[in-house]
């Protein structure tokens, strides 16, 4: 007897191909068969009802892969909200952390206190601790979805050289290397790198080119946040695509965007890029999140040389005059850090704020309109107030660029989003509405109201196409003999219904289900408490399981 039948769907197999009526079995923890459903035609096959312990009633529905968001940075958050509301209810069942160089380990003795300051935007209610990375994976709890880890760059930076503004000696670089080979022994699935901001952004090509060079021989992956998003993205994307042509690794442009007035419409030209590198033979994805606001602690929009030498010295150096008058400048000539120009400081707007919780969801421009102050002068005031942990929105994404990334086929969809939920400390504040609601705006917005693309296409995007980049050997299609990771939908009722004013809403659809590993974690739409997911390693030939 199957453990689990759904019956009656229309099944998407996360390869691009059409739809079509069947059931799916499953027997523990994997696909058992997918069948034509009996009122098919000659249907051969068939599983009758009485054959499994339990049934799930698709008819009208659509059944596909689990969504696998190949972009977050939930390991933030899956330690204090393991049942992963946010991402489970929109289908996702396996998420990929660590990005942007920012991981919560290795963290060295003596450098937890530097790593917590250095991620405080990003984590401020995550309890670090002294963590080699195998240690970090084989400690990590039990989840509602998978998870497969990334080594950040800027994390290994910081434990080998703190926030030295320079290239790194000999011995520093080989002791990245034994960090990164640690990691990557113990089933890492690559190296995430956020050259946006320091210490990364102090990291010559050189330094990357060596540590691909040692991603290569363990057939991992290079995932990044691009040098420049804004005004010399082109340029940033040109130095990612060397990396994989001087190392031969798969590289992934995390969260790709053309930020700021003066490079919307950028996207087509950046897609041609990856489209050529591509006929070349090298192996270059790129992954976006359908909003037109991005999300950023606070203190990455100031140029870079304001965050020289830790949080500490930052603050205290924000109090000063001098700082405050360069900044201005600096930002009057280039527009924000990696964010470019912006209308205006209404574009920025206070998501999550640790200290002073009372202002989120102000812009900088309210701020300083109810002081009565220059908007540098607020923001620098607000972030000496708030210990430099403040997170913000900012509205820089052109509509144009976002259907260009939706509809091409080298754009997979990643969230860039935490797992969340309306309660505890995970629920305070105002985050991104991309961490509820990513993956049924793509479905709803830009398939069914916009028909940017087919339904089947967009699954393949979420699902086998991401699978593919990240190698994960028996997940992302529906396939007799692959773990049963699997979401059921109503394509005509499944919309996001966060909002940057309100985020904390989970998408509608009364039907939607959910299955990781085997086991039902949402079933009509409610969280059944089950934590299924596992971790997820990459072994000796790249092949991740």
């Amino acid at each position: 007897m199957h453990d689990m039948l759904i019956r009656g769907g229309i099944v998407f197999d996360g390869a691009g191909n059409p739809g079509v009526a069947g059931d799916v079995a499953i027997t523990g923890g994997r696909i058992a068969g997918i069948h034509p459903h009996p009122s098919l035609p000659r249907a051969r096959g068939t599983v009758r009802e009485g054959d499994a312990a339990k049934i799930i009633d698709a008819h009208g529905l659509a059944v596909a892969p689990g969504f696998i968001d190949i972009k977050t940075h939930s390991d933030f958050t899956l330690p204090i909200n393991p049942k992963a509301e946010s991402k489970v209810r929109q289908g996702v069942t396996t998420e990929i952390v660590g990005h942007c160089g920012f991981s919560v380990a290795p963290a060295l003795p003596g450098k937890v206190e530097l790593l917590k300051d250095y991620l405080s935007a990003s984590a401020p209610w995550l309890p670090f601790r002294e963590t080699s990375f195998p240690d970090y994976l084989n400690s990590f709890p039990s989840t509602s979805v998978n998870a497969g880890m990334l080594v950040g760059h800027n994390t290994l930076r910081l434990m080998v050289m703190g926030m030295a503004e320079r290239a790194p000696s000999a011995e520093e670089l080989a002791r990245m290397i034994a960090l990164l080979e640690d990691a990557l022994a113990a089933g890492a699935l690559g190296l995430s790198s956020g050259l946006f901001t320091p210490p990364g952004s102090y990291a010559q090509p050189a330094e990357l080119i060596a540590l691909g060079h040692v991603l290569k021989r363990h057939n991992a992956g290079y995932f990044t946040h691009l040098r420049d998003e804004s005004n010399k993205v082109l340029e940033a994307l040109a130095e990612a695509i060397t990396i994989a042509e001087q190392c031969g690794v798969h590289v992934e442009i995390v969260h790709f965007k053309c930020s700021g007035l003066d490079n919307w419409g950028k996207a087509a030209a950046a897609i041609a890029m990856i489209e050529a590198a591509k006929a070349r033979g090298l192996d270059v994805d790129c992954d976006s999140y359908p909003y037109n606001a991005g999300s950023n602690p606070l203190k990455n929009l100031l140029p870079p040389w304001v965050q020289a030498g830790g949080v500490p010295a930052m603050l205290d150096r924000l109090a000063e005059r001098p700082t405050r008058e360069r900044m201005r400048a600096d930002i009057a000539r280039d527009g924000l850090n990696n964010w470019g120009k912006i209308p205006s400081w209404d574009c920025v707007t206070i998501s999550i704020s640790p200290h002073l919780p009372q202002h989120a969801g102000k812009t900088i421009a309210a701020l300083s309109a109810e002081r009565g102050a220059d908007p540098i002068d607020t923001l620098c005031d607000y972030l000496v107030k708030d210990r430099g942990a403040t997170r913000v929105l900012v509205a820089s994404i052109s509509e144009d660029d976002i259907r260009t990334l939706v509809a091409s086929p080298h754009a997979l969809v990643g969230s860039d989003g935490n797992c969340v939920a309306p309660y505890g400390s995970v629920g305070q504040g105002l985050p991104h509405p991309r961490f509820y609601g990513t993956f049924p705006r793509v479905l709803s917005r830009y398939v069914r109201d916009q028909k940017v693309l087919p339904l089947a296409a967009a699954i393949h995007k979420m699902t086998g196409a991401t699978a593919r980049a990240l190698k994960l050997e028996d997940r992302g299609l529906l396939r007799e003999g692959h773990c049963a990771d699997i979401v059921v939908f109503d394509p005509d009722d499944f919309v996001d219904r966060a909002s940057y004013a309100k985020p904390h809403q989970f998408p509608s659809g009364p039907r939607t289900s959910v299955i990781v590993n085997g086991m039902l974690v949402v079933e009509n739409a409610a969280h059944t408490g089950a934590l299924p997911g596992k971790v997820l390693r990459r072994n000796g030939d790249g092949a991740v399981r």
